[in-house]
């Protein structure tokens, strides 16, 4: 297996390993259209995944992102890269809850699961759900008071204009928070889960799903995404403040909040 000179193991191009068959190196381009596409062929069994491949352990995971907005069931909050709404969700159910919640996604069928929970759990008059892209916000200018994204920004092109459109959107002083996977960093640790994450995640996700490029994706774009270093840096120099990184489960996801100037 080739490695680039000099480059942690971090960063490397996940790839698989010769015992696998599967293919050497996969696609991690980020095209809307290509994006939009995989997510919407999964979208009817997105959620069973979610739950199943993290333990159930995901719920706990946005709570944490919610908690951190500090609420006081006046703000109106804008979860981009929302998927099928569990975030949104999270923010409209907090106590106290948003006033106010809009989720944005490109993926149409991604949507229409999100709209059906919102029936369902009867909150379709508080949350709205808009089909947009990321670094072009369908909202005006310092309108909303918190940002949320739950493990959509490395599926974006355009990392640093969609910073740049969050911090647009976000009133002075308003609240980003972002879940992200990342390897955890401890050396016994960071082997066990990239074994899980390479071989055990891409195998029971192309059963449930019976999609084969989706679960190839979701291992090859965690280890492609930037480093916590790395995207606190792009949220600064978007314009954020306070910002950091707090490590969750062992340093399997980083929970990013930050204010807006």
């Amino acid at each position: 297996m080739r490695r680039a000179a000099r480059r942690p193991p971090l960063r490397e191009p996940p790839l698989s390993s010769p015992e696998s068959g599967e293919t050497a190196l996969t696609d991690i381009s980020k095209s809307p259209d290509r994006i939009a596409g995989m997510f919407d062929a999964i979208a009817g069994r997105y959620d069973l995944l979610n739950h199943l491949l993290s333990a159930g352990i995901d719920r706990r995971w946005r709570r944490r992102a919610i908690e951190s907005l500090q609420l006081t069931g006046r703000e109106r909050v804008l979860d981009l890269c929302t998927g099928t709404a569990d975030l949104a969700i999270a923010a409209a159910r907090a106590r106290p809850p948003a006033a106010r919640v809009v989720g944005v996604d490109f993926a149409g069928a991604m949507l229409g699961v999100g709209r059906q929970k919102l029936e369902r759990a009867r909150l379709a008059e508080r949350v709205t759900l808009v089909r947009g892209d990321a670094t072009r916000i369908p909202v005006a200018d310092r309108s909303v008071d918190a940002v949320t994204i739950a493990f959509g920004i490395r599926n974006v092109d355009e990392v640093a204009a969609a910073c740049r459109e969050m911090r647009r959107v976000l009133r002075r002083n308003g609240r980003l928070a972002i879940l992200e996977f990342a390897v955890p960093t401890v050396p016994g640790l960071s082997r066990l889960y990239l074994g899980y994450l390479h071989h055990i995640l891409p195998r029971v996700g192309r059963v449930v799903s019976r999609h084969n490029a989706a679960y190839g994706y979701l291992p090859a774009s965690i280890g492609a995404f930037s480093t916590p270093k790395e995207f606190i840096a792009i949220l600064s120099g978007a314009g954020f403040s306070s910002i950091s990184a707090q490590s969750l489960t062992f340093g399997s996801v980083i929970l990013y909040t930050a204010v807006s100037t």
